[in-house]
């Protein structure tokens, strides 16, 4: 079965000292299901993969025993040039995903050629319980919606989410300093009026100041902004 095929190549490709510093940046997961392969050979394992006809077993194979066959799912779905298959498969996987690096890694290159359709999606999934489906449905947002197609809707949908989950709360702090740095004067009122719950606000101002889209003006009136506990 290619199940099997797939997780004896990730497993021939292992690196141990790998794994060790994976298990240290993806917590909450077990440590014994990180193998230790490189995203690089991830990547190429995905696109060979993504031509097999059998592919579709390995992706109704779910869930996954290890945290490399979730990166090659997310990967494989990634690669997926038909809207609606992508768009099914993406919530059927969904929630599995149990971890930001797979929740950031997934990216479908063909939601950007129907954005019109990918914003229904992505005010559902933002309203899910599943904080990972929560997170991508901001991330997809941030990946999309910032440039010109950005609506003013989209951040105030944003700002509205109150969570006690730190993926969910750094997503959002990733969002508006983002958002800063494409559509500053549109977003800094969501900044200066205190929209944002203070942890995510200042996570906001800090992740702005460190970014280089933002002018070193900007930089101190955002630190003048500061929330004090």
């Amino acid at each position: 079965m290619i199940t099997d095929e797939i997780r004896e190549r990730l497993f021939s490709e292992r690196d141990e000292k790998y794994a060790g510093m994976q298990v240290k940046i993806i917590p909450g997961i077990p440590a014994d299901s990180i193998i230790g392969v490189r995203t690089p050979i991830l990547r190429n394992m995905a696109r060979e993969l993504s031509k097999r006809e059998d592919i579709e077993d390995f992706l109704g194979t779910l869930p996954h025993g290890y945290f490399e066959e979730n990166q090659l799912h997310s990967f494989i779905i990634s690669n997926i040039k038909d809207y609606d298959r992508c768009l099914a498969r993406v919530n059927v996987f969904l929630p599995y995903v149990d971890n930001w690096a797979t929740c950031d890694q997934m990216s479908p290159k063909v939601f950007k050629k129907h954005r019109t359709l990918l914003i229904d999606s992505i005010n559902h999934w933002i309203l899910s319980e599943k904080t990972y489906t929560v997170r991508f449905g901001i991330g997809m947002l941030m990946e999309h919606f910032l440039d010109e197609d950005f609506d003013i809707r989209y951040p105030e949908t944003v700002a509205k989410i109150r969570s006690d989950e730190y993926y969910i709360n750094m997503m959002i702090a990733w969002y508006f300093a983002t958002a800063l740095a494409k559509q500053y004067h549109a977003i800094l009122p969501f900044i200066e009026d205190h929209r944002l719950d203070v942890w995510t606000h200042n996570k906001t101002i800090q992740k702005s100041i460190e970014s280089y889209r933002i002018t070193t003006e900007q930089k101190e009136y955002l630190r003048s902004l500061k929330i004090k506990k």
